[in-house]
């Protein structure tokens, strides 16, 4: 994987920043073709094209018909991250809705999806309750409209950023200009 590849080339540190895709999708999801305004037959060739590019990555993709909210996973992350072994959560939210197809803006599988990272369960349900980490994902958001990001992927680093999923050289290329300057 390109960002594991980076880490390890030029020991960086990566952070997560939360992004609104699709902030006005309902908790109970949106069919793809109404979210392209589009039929299966397309939504069929944009999976095959998202395929190849987890594939070429090394990453698993299973075939998506809906698209969630994803707003309380990003507050869950939020607080995940400043627990012991937290950052696992990202991998785990990645595979719970590309792989496994799951709705993450139902409270029961993002209590399930920390516990299977080893986060407490009770203090996660807590978090999601209150809210807690609201706050984080509003000032990510806000930060994610200033650097003009319009998908995800995007890499941002030191004052310069791509979108989109890129060739390692061009990840390198911002982390080494950044280290130049």
């Amino acid at each position: 994987m390109r960002i594991e590849k980076i880490k390890t080339n030029h020991n960086v540190a990566i952070h997560y920043t939360h992004f609104p895709l699709h902030p006005e999708t309902p908790n109970e999801g949106k069919t793809l073709e109404a979210l392209f305004g589009t039929d299966a037959t397309e939504i069929a060739k944009k999976n095959a094209h998202m395929k190849g590019l987890m594939d070429a990555e090394g990453l698993p993709y299973g075939v998506r018909t809906h698209t969630y909210n994803s707003r309380l996973s990003q507050e869950l992350a939020a607080w995940a991250v400043t627990q012991e072994g937290g950052d696992a959560i990202h991998d785990a939210f990645f595979r719970a809705y590309f792989v496994d197809t799951k709705n993450i803006a139902l409270v029961g599988v993002l209590l399930d999806v920390a516990e299977s990272v080893g986060l407490d369960r009770t203090a996660a349900e807590e978090v999601l309750v209150t809210r807690s980490h609201q706050h984080v994902v509003d000032e990510d958001w806000s930060k994610s409209r200033h650097y003009g990001v319009t998908g995800v992927p995007t890499y941002v680093v030191g004052q310069n950023g791509v979108v989109g999923a890129q060739p390692y050289e061009v990840i390198e290329k911002l982390v080494v200009d950044a280290a130049k300057g």
